[in-house]
């Protein structure tokens, strides 16, 4: 079993907000893979799926952003899961709009729903797939910058890194995160070719 972890704010408020891009990815996901979510008896929504014969769980935390460790705390305890086998979705201002980056694991990099999992698993070991949102704000606007919504040129240019992260999605499924890895690596290596190229 492999549990990804799309963190974001609950509402309708907050569905196009930049600090919703792990609720937006697994929105994206599960549509892909003909999955709706369910209410739990916990502090969050989960789909649950099979690719390969290979079990998975799609999870949004019901807590806000501030507050999503102890919901993936208790996901894997409830079902077991290893630290290895959990994959977090989160935006990252630190990265252009429309980038993504994989890590086994690392800090915080001062997302608050980062360092809340860190606290509550008292590990950052473990693998987190980081949408880039921009850093276009000036000093002391980062707040209401990423709960602003992405214009209609950035949903353009995050449907389709959706489209690529999905696959990367379905590899960590299927074979873990050195596939994923592996994967996300050759692909980089190709779009650099092809900028060579032109």
């Amino acid at each position: 079993m492999r549990i990804i972890f799309g963190i974001g704010n609950p509402g309708s408020r907050y569905k196009n907000n930049r600090h919703n891009v792990g609720y937006q990815f697994l929105d994206y996901f599960a549509e892909k893979q003909s999955l709706n979510f369910k209410a739990s008896k916990f502090d969050y929504y989960f789909a649950g799926g099979e690719l390969k014969e290979k079990p998975f769980l799609l999870i949004k935390p019901s807590s806000y952003v501030n507050n999503s460790g102890l919901p993936v705390l208790t996901a894997i305890q409830e079902y077991n899961i290893n630290l290895s086998d959990i994959l977090v979705v989160v935006d990252d201002i630190n990265i252009t709009t429309s980038s993504i980056r994989i890590r086994r694991s690392g800090g915080d990099g001062g997302h608050n729903g980062l360092y809340s999992i860190i606290y509550h698993l008292n590990s950052d070991n473990f693998p987190r797939l980081r949408f880039g949102i921009g850093k276009e704000f000036k000093s002391g606007e980062l707040p209401d910058y990423v709960l602003s919504d992405f214009n209609e040129n950035d949903l353009i240019e995050m449907e389709k890194v959706f489209e690529l992260s999905a696959l990367l999605v379905e590899d960590f499924i299927t074979d873990g995160f050195k596939k994923m890895l592996n994967s996300y690596s050759r692909r980089i290596k190709s779009e650099d070719d092809e900028r060579e190229s032109d």
